[in-house]
């Protein structure tokens, strides 16, 4: 049996440890990849973007089936999980390096994403959606200590009080989207 061919999605909604977290979860996703994109800056660190300088978010690398889950079922959960009408802020979080942003690898990602935020504008919201819609020139991995930081720390503060209310949306609102060992 030949393998499946995996393609790449990367995103930037706040901070990556809860975007790592909600696409953990999802069935069709490969492995989930916390790090930095978006910017000018030739290299980046943690306390290199955390200064907003970089021009560098906190981005989420997400390898994923798409005979198992959809790039669209990807966004679906990503705009579902954050607010993509603050900019440059997700709840306390805030500077540029926490800005909502999809990094497209493929003509058809930017085409799919430009789709769903004139469906998400259309609706009846009120804020436009203020989510940046960018080719992926570059991911730089995040530090070790900041992979997998849900899984590891799931009693902190932070853990209990931002990524657990996240996680239990997509549970209840996506459930045919959940991979069933990882939940």
């Amino acid at each position: 049996m030949a393998d499946h061919i995996t393609e790449i999605a990367v995103f930037g909604g706040g901070c990556f440890w809860c975007t790592e977290a909600v696409f953990k979860m999802l069935k069709g996703v490969k492995s989930v990849m916390p790090g930095y994109a978006g910017g000018k800056a030739e290299d980046a660190t943690y306390e290199k973007v955390s200064t907003g300088n970089t021009g560098h978010c906190e981005a989420t690398k997400v390898e994923y089936d798409p005979d198992e889950i959809s790039f669209d079922d990807l966004l679906t959960v990503f705009f579902a999980s954050h607010d993509p009408t603050t900019l440059n802020r997700q709840g306390n979080d805030v500077g540029p390096q926490y800005r909502s942003a999809v990094f497209y690898t493929t003509p058809e990602q930017k085409t799919a994403t430009e789709k769903i935020i004139k469906e998400i504008d259309a609706s009846a919201s009120g804020k436009p959606v203020v989510t940046e819609v960018v080719p992926l020139e570059k991911f730089y991995e995040a530090e070790n200590y900041h992979q997998d930081y849900y899984a590891k720390n799931k009693e902190k503060s932070y853990c209990v009080a931002v990524i657990n209310p996240k996680l239990k949306k997509v549970k209840e609102h996506f459930a045919a989207l959940l991979n069933k060992n990882n939940i």
